[in-house]
């Protein structure tokens, strides 16, 4: 896991523009490698066999932390995220926007199961034949 806090350059914006655009592609279309084929080009790594069904939510600041398995289900509303806000110096008089983020790699193993709406946050990896249910929330912790 590390700390991020910069200012975006323009090629850096232009390629979050790209991913934005296939990222919004991807969620609503259809059938599912259609889905697989547009997160590969936005820097998802998704291995062979493996489902992404419609409305799905890879992160957008960096899909390519993200590496799913051979033979991965990942249902209906997932999200899965590779950054957030550190708040760990945050006060109530600061903006939260202004604390830097903090990122790292998702891994999903072969042969996982991601429950329809559940949230997997950065630096986890989720075991080979792994269940996420219904609505969970996997989070990494110090």
């Amino acid at each position: 896991m590390s700390i991020v806090q910069h200012k975006r350059k323009p090629l850096e914006i232009l390629y979050g523009i790209k991913n934005r655009l296939l990222h919004i592609i991807a969620y609503i279309t259809f059938p599912y490698q259609v889905t697989v084929f547009l997160h590969r080009m936005r820097g998802v790594k998704i291995g062979k066999k493996s489902h992404v069904a419609r409305l799905v939510s890879f992160d957008d600041r960096n899909p390519e932390l993200i590496e799913i398995g051979n033979g991965v289900a990942i249902t209906t509303g997932v999200m899965i995220l590779c950054h957030q806000r550190d708040l760990t110096d945050y006060k109530p008089e600061m903006y939260a926007m202004h604390c830097p983020f903090k990122k790292g790699k998702v891994i999903i193993k072969d042969g996982a199961h991601i429950g329809i709406g559940a949230i997997i946050m950065h630096s986890v990896t989720i075991g080979k034949r792994a269940i996420i249910g219904t609505g969970s929330v996997v989070q990494y912790t110090d």
